[in-house]
């Protein structure tokens, strides 16, 4: 791609948008950054601004490429206004592809994507292939295309906000980890939302390698002509688990007991990780190796502390239904769950079943919190399900009706912004009431 004197927009002045300019700017384009927001700051020297964006600053712009950031609906009008009179539309990822050379591995899907980023990254690391972790989690992957030295590998974390917008991206391993229904405020349809994940499928050859959970319906993808590994923790696959051992074919490979990995979602997690860094040369003796003491990220299934032989779990990351539900079928203990948040429009009638048989009580709050218990309410007279008005509530209250031996899960279910600014926060928030518990 050759940017020399060409005029870029970019939309979106976040961290992806200030990468996606930085490296335009480097690669010899005009570049000019326009937010919504009152001022703009940050932006990399010789980089224009326009702030204030709208509708009208949009259809009286042009451009040869125009570069949205993922956080901005690509059908809005708003981008719409802009995409008239632009060359090319195409997102942060997209245009960093463009410029780098090294091997990608694409990790995406609903549920499990950080956890296996972070995986990637350490084990193909540990056998001496320099990786770093960017896109949806690290940083921008324009950043890393930035480094002087860029890495050989990079594992990426792929949303579906930034799969709407690649046109020529191509991984070389792909990793699919699951799918449900998740961003119902975004996409108007369940179809739409896997149509966008599923174009991390587009422009794979024969030489490139998808590996992905047994079960998953990947027909809509079309052909997938690269090499396909399988693994799950329930149903048949290539890659299995026994007796915490990640299993090729029944043979025993990858011993996750030296990692402080939780749960089967997390097992599978580490089976579609090391599956992916084999078909790029890493032993099972260097995955081995690189387990030692991994423990998954904060907020995802983290033990905050034990309390009166009480387990306090932290999975504020879990934003949707499918992470909920692997959460609660993770967990080996009787549960007291704290769920709620904000409303995305997700039924949450498929989860009675399994709350039945893992729970004890249900505490919900935030936005979402009547829909909730009015969704819970079928559930047996043993499992009662009560309202807290805030967190701080909640945490007290699944404090005073759980008993040694229980656990109580903190898995929202739902996204944070009715009362957070993220999943960190809230679980950050999370964490400081139950360290202050007596």
């Amino acid at each position: 791609m050759n940017l020399k004197n060409q005029h870029v927009i970019v939309l979106g002045a976040g961290r992806s948008g200030r990468a996606a300019a930085a490296l335009a700017v480097r690669r010899g384009a005009e570049v000019t950054v326009h937010d919504v927001a009152d001022a703009i700051t940050g932006l990399p020297e010789g980089v224009g601004q326009v702030a204030q964006a709208n509708v009208q600053t949009g259809e009286a712009s042009q451009c040869d490429v125009l570069v949205i950031s993922p956080g901005i609906d690509g059908e809005s009008d708003f981008v719409q206004a802009y995409a008239k009179n632009a060359g090319e539309l195409i997102g942060e990822i997209e245009l960093a592809s463009r410029f780098y050379d090294g091997r990608i591995v694409a990790i995406t899907g609903t549920n499990g994507k950080t956890t296996t980023t972070e995986l990637v990254q350490r084990m193909l690391s540990h056998a001496g292939i320099t990786c770093l972790a960017c896109g949806n989690y690290g940083v921008p992957f324009a950043e890393v295309v930035l480094l002087d030295e860029p890495p050989k590998s990079v594992a990426l974390e792929l949303s579906s906000f930034q799969l709407e917008t690649i046109d020529t991206f191509h991984a070389h391993v792909v990793i699919w980890l699951n799918f449900s229904a998740d961003h119902m405020d975004r996409y108007s349809t369940l179809e739409s939302y896997k149509a966008a994940k599923l174009r991390v499928f587009e422009n794979l050859t024969s030489d490139d390698v998808v590996v992905v959970r047994a079960g998953e319906d990947l027909s809509e993808a079309g052909k997938i002509t690269a090499e396909q590994f399988t693994f799950s923790t329930e149903h048949d696959a290539m890659f299995t688990l026994r007796d915490q051992w990640i299993c090729l074919d029944d043979v025993k490979l990858v011993d996750l007991s030296v990692s402080r990995l939780r749960g089967l979602h997390n097992a599978e997690n580490a089976m579609a990780a090391y599956a992916a860094c084999r078909a790029v040369g890493v032993t099972a003796t260097q995955a081995n190796d690189s387990l030692r003491g991994f423990a998954p990220p904060l907020h995802r299934c983290e033990l905050v502390r034990t309390l009166d032989g009480v387990e306090y779990i932290n999975d504020s990351k879990a934003t949707n239904l499918h992470a909920l539900d692997s959460a609660l079928r993770s967990q080996l203990r009787p549960i007291v769950l704290i769920a709620g948040g904000k409303q995305k429009g997700l039924d949450y009638a498929p989860l009675l079943d399994r709350l039945e048989s893992t729970t004890k009580a249900v505490i919900v709050f935030g936005e979402i919190s009547n829909q909730l218990a009015e969704t819970f309410a079928p559930l047996p007279s043993r499992i009662p399900v009560s309202i807290s008005a805030s967190l701080d509530e909640a945490v007290c209250s699944a404090a005073d009706v759980s008993e040694h031996g229980d656990t109580v899960l903190f898995s929202p279910g739902t996204s944070s912004f009715d009362m957070f600014n993220g999943y960190e926060e809230r679980g950050a928030a999370f964490r400081t009431l139950v360290n202050a518990l007596k």
